[in-house]
């Protein structure tokens, strides 16, 4: 098979599991069409790329009319898949609330010796982020000793909060113990954990670094602003291939009623105008995710869509496909 590009979706033809994903009111766009599932190299895949709650969200009778008349398409929360064909082994980013769905999709194009997964890595304890995690119990698929990879406090919360804690008494997940900005090796990669400023009730937030074979993703679904973390993002964009960033607003305002002062995340206007010096190449390596259900990059037929592409940047795609 032939190597695409890095970081770009300059790929051929997909397996059709992906297809209905890339299709709907969100308009299948050009550049995602006519992707492949590597086999001869390590990959990541996008396998959500909603908010927590996921499109369409409880309660909105519009958004779930939408659904039903064929102008929208369900978006999953935001999910990663590590997968390394030549060794059969794949790993998860975060636990969603669309787990057995996001593992029926991992399913079809990867597999490993450890079902369901080498692990799982957890960025921080709101509800899009770990509640998934339930599906390995004993209700469900009482999962043996899978490790799961999580910052300090979070592995505290998972330990002695119930329901959590019994899966870990029983032996359903194994914790493993992650150190802010110390890296872990898994296989062919090496993933490192970067402590960001985000609504720490219950854990501390992290974002991760994935490198394998000289090349490396930055993954930062959730931080409040990034002029409130003590690194550069800008920096951080320049040095690594790929960089998903927190999206989940396109700009203030945009949730009536609300004060989103409560719900602090960059929203895509400010991060636009914070990279707006990165050069053409660091530019295209941003990849925007993690949208509230409000935010008009769900839908590529949007004039917010297309004013993202047009000043350099890209938007995530469930099916989206990264080589290493």
């Amino acid at each position: 098979m032939k190597k695409a590009p890095f970081s770009t979706l300059n790929l051929e033809p997909i397996v059709a599991l992906f297809l209905f994903l890339l299709v709907g009111a969100c308009q299948t766009d050009k550049e995602y069409v006519g992707m492949t599932i590597p086999t001869d190299q390590p990959y990541l895949i996008v396998l959500g790329v909603a908010q927590d709650a996921g499109y369409p969200q409880a309660g909105q009778q519009e958004e779930w009319k939408l659904i039903k008349e064929g102008k929208a398409r369900k978006t999953y929360a935001v999910s990663l898949g590590l997968i390394d064909p030549l060794n059969n082994q794949r790993w998860l980013f975060e636990a969603t609330p669309d787990f057995k769905e996001q593992l029926q999709l991992m399913d079809q194009v990867s597999s490993t010796d450890n079902y369901p997964y080498d692990g799982i890595f957890l960025t921080h304890a709101h509800m899009g982020h770990y509640t998934g995690l339930m599906h390995m119990g004993r209700e469900a698929m009482g999962t043996q000793k899978t490790p799961v990879y999580a910052m300090p406090k979070m592995h505290e919360y998972l330990s002695t909060n119930g329901p959590w804690s019994q899966l870990v008494s029983l032996g359903n997940i194994d914790l493993k113990s992650i150190t802010n900005q110390e890296p872990t090796t898994i296989g062919s990669f090496k993933v490192t954990p970067y402590q960001v400023p985000h609504r720490d009730e219950f854990s501390e937030t992290v974002g991760f670094k994935v490198e394998s074979n000289g090349k490396s993703i930055l993954f930062i679904p959730d931080i409040d602003k990034w002029e409130k973390w003590d690194l550069d993002i800008l920096d951080m964009i320049r040095s690594v291939d790929a960089a998903l960033l927190d999206a989940s607003f396109f700009k203030n305002g945009e949730i009536p009623g609300r004060d989103m002062s409560e719900i602090p995340h960059p929203f895509v206007e400010e991060s636009m105008k914070l990279f707006e010096n990165l050069s053409t190449e660091d530019k295209a390596k941003v990849h925007f995710i993690h949208f509230n259900h409000t935010n008009p990059l769900l839908f590529s037929n949007s004039p917010e869509h297309q004013s993202v592409l047009d000043a350099g940047y890209k938007v995530a795609r469930e099916g989206q496909v990264f080589t290493f």
